[in-house]
């Protein structure tokens, strides 16, 4: 079996959501990665990088033949070192690479045709200056892909817990466009879910997430989800993605 190529690890940061058991929670919505993956999939250029990558469990969902690159960058070294056992039956195993840290680790010149902030850039306390970060480590036509929460008003002590900062609307999400990119898509997922979350703000007060319930969203909400956010125009829900393409001019 080909062996994933491993980077040198720089210094690690543990993920707060492992005390919630979050990462594995998340690896297990089935039906909720291949929503949105199929919603960005096209947009995936020949080398990407993919911030936050966890335990690489959303590789299986994007990663195909047209792309040559596939980096997981993870600061969490635990984590990073799972990726290999997440991928080791996929047989486009031999393109991803991995390593612990950041993104500032990796040199400030264009080496990504995409870069993925997938549930990762509401953990950066200073998310402008990330995407700036971004665009000195992206090719001209380039893009940068995100999905984030959304809606402040949902902003929970679970989201306190497993480290975000903050969720996202338009106006907010759109305010971190960096200098020499265009925002070329911005909409809204999972309207069904945004229900659930507003029943646990007002009368569950939960501060965490069991794997029963999110097998519950992830099994029935989000098929209503996906009938339901195209009649509403993908104007509301509980996820938001923006997605961003370089400039051709710009270096």
């Amino acid at each position: 079996m080909e062996r994933l190529r491993v980077h040198p690890m720089s210094e690690s940061r543990p993920y707060e959501g492992n005390l919630w058991g979050e990462p594995l929670n998340a690896a297990n919505t089935v039906n909720w990665k291949t929503y949105w993956s199929n919603k960005i999939k096209r947009h995936l250029g020949e080398s990407v990088v993919e911030i936050g990558a966890g335990l690489g469990s959303n590789v299986p969902y994007l990663l195909t033949p047209a792309q040559k690159e596939w980096l997981c960058l993870e600061p969490d070294a635990q984590l990073a070192a799972q990726i290999p056992h997440t991928l080791a039956s996929n047989p486009l195993r031999d393109r991803v690479t991995f390593r612990s840290g950041f993104l500032q680790d990796l040199p400030a010149q264009p080496s990504f045709d995409t870069i993925l902030y997938i549930d990762v850039l509401e953990h950066i306390e200073d998310d402008q200056r990330e995407m700036e970060e971004s665009m000195a480590r992206l090719r001209p036509g380039g893009k940068i892909i995100v999905l984030s929460p959304a809606f402040q008003t949902l902003y929970t002590e679970f989201d306190k817990n497993i480290g975000h900062y903050r969720r996202y609307n338009r106006k907010t999400l759109t305010a971190c466009t960096p200098k020499g990119a265009r925002l070329v898509e911005l909409f809204f997922l999972d309207s069904i879910g945004t229900l659930a979350s507003l029943a646990n703000k007002w009368f569950l007060h939960q501060s965490s997430h069991t794997p029963g319930q999110a097998q519950f969203w992830d099994r029935y909400l989000v098929g209503t989800s996906i009938l339901m956010d195209p009649l509403l125009g993908f104007n509301v829900g509980k996820s938001i993605i923006g997605i961003w393409v370089k400039d051709q001019e710009s270096h």
